[in-house]
């Protein structure tokens, strides 16, 4: 009697489709995207990985708008005029009060604004094989594309692509640097030294403004430090879920931001989070954690994030200031009195950015690792 050929038919099923099963996992594996700007073509939800707690989303409808009362406008071009004590008092309780300020009449050309905004959103639109030339997650290669914050250790996502750059000494490391746009090296290097001399120029004016020497800052930092992040929000179909970078502050000195024409930028101010809407031709100065240790926690290094939205993608260009990896970072002796004693303990700021780095973006500030046992 024959046997029933049905289970050899069905076996045979059973085995096509976990073929074909096993063949589509493969080409799922080998087509894993390094850059959420690739990653998210043509998707119409955010993937979990990218998906905040409840508790923790941005609740996009209860933010203030930033006015002329909120986030302070600050008029350089009287920086070096008789109005000059005025101009120091301004900063000085913009730090004190807000720890961001905005500044216009700053020294950057215009037209050096629009290039740079212009060959960074360039740059993003290269085909996935030409941007990834240029990708690492070694967060200590001093160029690299990358993605979200730290993709080798955090558990959640970041809705940002970023081009990591070193700028001084601009000649040591320009020639890292993409040379795809052909432009890319000359303009983003000009581009570097105009906002050095900005950054110089306010750190002067921050000296002076907490009664210090003007070179004070600039002394204390050793062999200075800067470098630069080309960060790219692309528009995200569920922006209520996710952040571009959720709330941190920043490790280094001083941050020197430029951004486009669309918001993103939030402060938290007074327990409320503000909505920096972008000024054409201005930049966005904040203060970073080690200045409030120099200042002894006169100036404020303050919470902002940066929220994505359904329909624009954008561009945000910040400059970060930086101490040198072995600069001993303390408050300034000539601020510490018995009304008010030392707030931090000295440290070397590779030390500092060593804890930052292994903690990710935390709401908290790292700085309370650093107070006096």
């Amino acid at each position: 009697m024959d046997r029933d050929p049905k289970p050899r038919s069905l076996n045979l099923q059973v085995s096509l489709v976990l073929q074909l099963f096993s063949s589509v996992v493969s080409k799922m594996a080998s087509t894993t995207k390094l850059l959420l700007t690739d990653l998210m073509s043509g998707m119409s939800h955010v993937p979990s990985n990218y998906i905040r707690p409840f508790s923790d989303r941005p609740n996009l409808t209860d933010v203030q708008t930033s006015d002329a009362s909120s986030i302070p406008l600050i008029d350089l071009k009287d920086l070096h005029s008789p109005k000059h004590s005025d101009i120091i008092q301004q900063i000085g309780l913009a730090c004190q009060t807000d720890g961001f300020f905005q500044v216009k009449n700053h020294g950057v050309p215009e037209t050096m604004i629009k290039n740079m905004l212009s060959i960074a959103r360039e740059f993003f639109k290269f085909p996935e094989s030409e941007r990834l030339k240029m990708y690492s997650d070694d967060p200590f290669k001093t160029t690299r594309l990358s993605t979200s914050f730290n993709v080798r250790t955090e558990k959640l996502s970041n809705w940002r692509d970023f081009l990591r750059l070193h700028c001084f000494p601009l000649q040591d490391y320009v020639q890292e640097w993409p040379n795809n746009p052909p432009l890319f090296r000359e303009q983003v290097g000009e581009y570097c030294t105009s906002v050095r001399g900005l950054v110089l120029r306010l750190l002067e004016a921050i000296s002076e403004s907490l009664g210090l020497e003007k070179n004070y800052i600039v002394k204390a930092l050793g062999k200075q430090g800067q470098h630069m992040a080309l960060n790219y929000y692309p528009p995200c179909p569920q922006p209520e879920l996710t952040y571009g970078l959720p709330g941190h502050t920043d490790a280094n000195l001083i941050t020197i931001l430029l951004q486009d024409e669309v918001p993103g930028l939030q402060v938290l101010r007074n327990g409320k989070w503000v909505a920096v809407n972008p000024i054409p031709n201005t930049f966005i100065v904040n203060i970073g954690d080690m200045m409030q240790v120099i200042s002894n926690s006169r100036y404020k290094s303050v919470l902002h994030r940066a929220v994505v939205n359904c329909n624009s993608e954008r561009i945000s260009i910040p400059t970060f200031y930086c101490p040198a990896p072995d600069a001993m970072i303390g408050p300034a002796r000539e601020l510490i009195n018995h009304d008010h004693p030392a707030m931090f303990r000295n440290f070397t700021y590779a030390e500092y950015f060593e804890k930052f780095w292994n903690r990710g973006l935390a709401t908290e500030c790292c700085l309370d690792l650093f107070k006096p046992t």
